[in-house]
């Protein structure tokens, strides 16, 4: 599938991800928008306000602490972006031929050097939203039968994709 590519949206360092789907916009919509599909592929349980101005919560990753952002947009069935711990997260759908879509992630990051890790991070997230639309089983990032992430990160890593991050749940190095 599409890997990422390390683009400068609105002026901003950002990772994008495009994926084709033989399924309508509505299908993939309630995947990428609604507590339950996100359940199967995004790093976080995501409880949120459906509207532009609403709150929206993310928990239970192993990684990370529970936090909450805003929603930037949602306009069904095409449209909802949000913030999160200092980035935004653009998902984007449009029709494609007679029954497909195409959805477009946008990851615009607060740190360049977070291109190579939050890259790796959706690449095995999509994986899972693959697998999810697919009619597979998907347990979600963080399950045992989830893509590894660090094969992802060398390989962004070795393309030339900014990194340097700290990378969350990783041993501290010694200074």
């Amino acid at each position: 599938m599409n890997r990422g590519t390390f683009i400068t949206f609105q002026g901003r360092p950002a990772v994008q991800f495009q994926r084709t789907y033989p399924h309508p916009v509505e299908r993939v919509w309630a995947a990428v928008s609604e507590p339950e599909g996100l359940a199967h592929w995004f790093p976080s349980t995501v409880r949120l306000e459906p509207r532009e101005g609403g709150k929206i919560e993310f928990s239970d990753d192993p990684h990370l602490y529970t936090s909450t952002g805003k929603v930037l947009a949602f306009e069904p069935p095409h449209r909802f972006a949000f913030s999160w711990e200092g980035d935004e997260i653009h998902l984007e759908l449009t029709a494609e031929g007679d029954a497909g879509c195409r959805l477009t992630l946008t990851n615009v990051l607060a740190a360049e050097n977070t291109a190579a890790r939050n890259a790796a991070g959706w690449s095995v997230c999509l994986a899972e939203l693959d697998k999810h639309l697919a009619g597979a089983p998907a347990e979600g990032p963080h399950s045992g039968s989830a893509e590894p992430w660090q094969p992802h990160y060398e390989a962004y890593v070795a393309e030339g994709m900014p990194s340097g991050a700290e990378i969350p749940g990783a041993p501290q190095q010694d200074a």
